[in-house]
């Protein structure tokens, strides 16, 4: 890019035109960099190298991620069906099973995100969109599943009340999702990749999915802590294993927090330095990354909670 740092100006954010930001599943990239960056702050060139990295590893590690999910939730379906009457409240056999269908939907979605990653995107717009759509449609049904089932006796049966629940936490859910496939589009550079955010960051479709990301994996979890600790009928939960579904938010919580960095460093609300430039691109797909895991490790820590 032709962007730099002045001697006498504080540091700013680089941004094409097309920016590669979030350019991949983890990445969410913050700068444009399809090769290395150079920059001139106070004689000392600022290198990010995040890009070449994140392109070697995210493959094999979503791929490994994929292959654990698949065993595990494999594994889980299987104790649903054995064992229909060890999963009692909270951790009801249908509160189970669509977390179950959440998770499995989340790592099938695994695969082509590796590919286009490796290989680039060649699927299109539509695909890339839809990618996007059903992804965080996992992420809500399965944060709003948790959230119900802290505050809530609906899932302790399958009756006309917990269905109806349930057609309300999807449709929900899928409705949350739409404006991450509105903000998310392909772009060419070098490759065509499929990218998160293919529109402005002040844009209303990416605020928005700001804003209900920041509400789930932020804001959603602090209120249902505080109202868990504040009233010891919810705590009862607690006690009783609904603690392990919150597993979940505890992965996600680190990803929120660096959405919000990201969108305060691109509207120059926080000033980078050249640390900053250098590092946070890995501090913020290291918290995708350990989001990602909620799809592996959500099946065995479930399973383990039916066993005990």
């Amino acid at each position: 890019p032709d962007d730099h740092w002045s001697h006498s100006q504080s540091p700013s954010i680089l941004e094409s035109e097309n920016s590669l930001d979030l350019l991949d599943i983890m990445g969410n990239l913050s700068y444009d960099d399809s090769n290395v960056t150079s920059l001139d702050y106070n004689a000392a060139p600022c290198h990010n190298q995040y890009c070449p990295l994140f392109q070697r590893v995210a493959p094999t590690f979503l791929a490994v991620t994929c292959a654990a999910a698949t065993v595990g939730t494999g594994a889980l379906l299987v104790a649903l069906a054995k064992r229909p009457h060890a999963w009692g409240w909270p951790q009801s056999r249908a509160l189970v099973a669509q977390l179950a269908v959440g998770m499995g939907l989340f790592a099938a979605l695994l695969p082509p995100v590796a590919v286009g990653i490796r290989q680039g995107w060649w699927l299109g717009t539509g695909l890339c969109r839809l990618t996007y759509l059903l992804w965080h449609w996992s992420l809500f049904t399965q944060g709003l599943l948790v959230g119900s089932s802290s505050c809530s006796t609906a899932w302790c049966r399958w009756d006309p009340r917990s269905r109806r629940l349930a057609v309300a936490v999807w449709v929900g859910a899928l409705l949350l999702a739409t404006p991450a496939a509105l903000a998310s589009g392909t772009v060419a550079a070098p490759e065509t990749s499929c990218i998160r955010r293919s529109v402005d960051i002040l844009s209303p479709a990416y605020l928005l999915h700001l804003a209900l990301c920041l509400c789930l994996f932020l804001l959603l979890p602090v209120v249902l802590l505080a109202a868990t600790l504040a009233m010891p009928r919810l705590r009862v939960g607690w006690e009783a294993g609904v603690g392990v579904s919150w597993l979940f938010f505890g992965l996600w919580v680190p990803y929120g927090v660096g959405l919000a960095v990201d969108f305060l460093l691109h509207t120059q609300l926080l000033q980078p330095t050249c640390g900053t430039f250098e590092h946070f691109d890995y501090v913020l797909g290291l918290s995708e990354g350990l989001g990602v895991l909620h799809c592996c490790l959500g099946p065995a820590v479930l399973l383990a909670a039916q066993l005990c």
